[in-house]
């Protein structure tokens, strides 16, 4: 039986992409049994309130492990005792190990697996660009480009030492892969995620919710903005835009925000001060989300520090044309696709004029891309793809 087991304290049951690329995950190992004579297991370990099995089918198993959670609103739980992983390595002695928070936990799996099971595989997955994301540009922003640049490079010293002796790394944006390679990271291999372009689809359009936007007016430009309220995201900009938008387009645009964090406050000041502004909470049905997405003109993939970006692409199954950063997996969504417009500058000026570019152009043509594109990703696709790696670097592993 050929094993893996998944290690990730950014799980959260109500997280945004780590989590739907375990739920999907889980999924196609769930069924894998039932299609295919390979005699593979996937285990994941799930940091949880308490420590029991789930077997989900004769191809997934899912660990609960008793784990610390954060105080406060977060849902995350963090595992990092070898109490806690000595003993699903010894249970089920796996041959791949992958590891996808880079905080602690590859250090605490790299020793246990170097004593209970020295010849599995190592391998990380880079979910989270931390040391632009959530060092170099807050110590940037507060204390300049030098400390930026200082603490990005203490950073990726850190990650160094965290993955020492791992066999790779998967990655799900060229440009983020090339970074680990300049900075001398384990060997990086390019996964792409994937998108449930069946979910996500034009068909999902909710002519009601159309109209109710449109409000009288088949041309008032309708965006959809579901991501987490903060500045990473883009949410300062939006803001700041909207007023130069509503100038500009000599139409209020429609702008539905769904979501929370910390500008919340902010949104429902904007919410309450312009009619064509609105709130609809949190989303949590997937279905709802595709109406949403299906149902307006234009997506905003603001964030520069995307890993991949499943909400674009989810936007873009949608027919969407897209908004998007100029660097991270934003633009190269953006630009190989033909889908829309990147940011000249991260300014509120700059986006609203590529707003209205975007909305004086071919948008029809845009839209047809947005889908094309995004029909290119499968989740099955990017499970069956990992899954020949992990038996590749196993087999080279085995043979040296």
């Amino acid at each position: 039986m050929f094993t893996i087991v998944d290690f990730n304290n950014f799980w959260s049951p109500s997280g945004g992409g780590v989590r739907r690329y375990h739920l999907q995950k889980m999924a196609f190992y769930e069924n894998l049994s039932s299609e295919t004579t390979d005699q593979v297991l996937s285990v994941f370990v799930m940091p949880d309130s308490k420590t029991f099995t789930e077997k989900r089918s004769e191809s997934l198993i899912i660990e609960h492990v008793e784990a610390f959670r954060f105080p406060g609103k977060w849902e995350y739980r963090f595992i990092w005792k070898p109490s806690q992983i000595e003993p699903v390595l010894a249970k089920y002695k796996p041959q791949v190990i992958e590891v996808g928070s880079p905080y602690l936990l590859p250090t605490v799996v790299r020793r246990a697996a170097k004593k209970i099971v020295p010849e599995a595989v190592l391998l990380s997955f880079w979910h989270a660009d931390f040391p632009i994301t959530y060092v170099q540009r807050p110590v940037t922003n507060k204390f300049g480009k030098a400390l930026g640049n200082l603490s990005k490079n203490v950073a990726f010293w850190y990650a160094r030492q965290e993955f020492r002796h791992f066999d790779g790394i998967q990655v799900s944006c060229n440009e983020v892969l090339k970074r680990l390679d300049r900075h001398k990271l384990p060997t990086s291999h390019w996964i792409p995620l994937g998108c449930d372009i069946q979910m996500f689809s034009p068909a999902k359009r909710d002519e009601t919710l159309v109209q109710k936007l449109k409000d009288g007016k088949p041309d008032r430009l309708t965006i959809f903005f579901p991501h987490r309220f903060c500045e990473e995201k883009g949410i300062e900009l939006l803001l700041g835009a909207y007023p130069i938008l509503c100038e500009k387009l000599g139409c209020e645009p429609a702008l539905v925000f769904a979501g929370t964090g910390p500008y919340l406050t902010q949104v429902q000041e904007a919410v309450e001060k312009y009619p064509h502004i609105q709130y609809a909470g949190f989303i949590s049905s997937i279905d709802e989300m595709a109406r949403h997405y299906a149902s307006v003109d234009l997506g905003l993939a603001l964030s520069g520090w995307e890993t991949f970006g499943l909400s674009i692409l989810e936007s873009m199954a949608c027919g969407n044309a897209q908004i998007g950063a100029s660097t991270g997996a934003a633009a190269e969504h953006i630009r190989e696709s033909g889908a829309g417009v990147v940011l000249k500058e991260r300014t509120p000026q700059a986006l609203a004029d590529a707003i209205v570019e975007l909305y004086h152009s071919d948008m029809a043509t845009m839209k047809q891309n947005a889908r094309a594109y995004a029909e290119k990703f499968s989740w099955a696709d990017c499970f069956k793809r990992q899954l020949e790696l992990y038996k590749l670097i196993y087999n080279q592993k085995r043979k040296k």
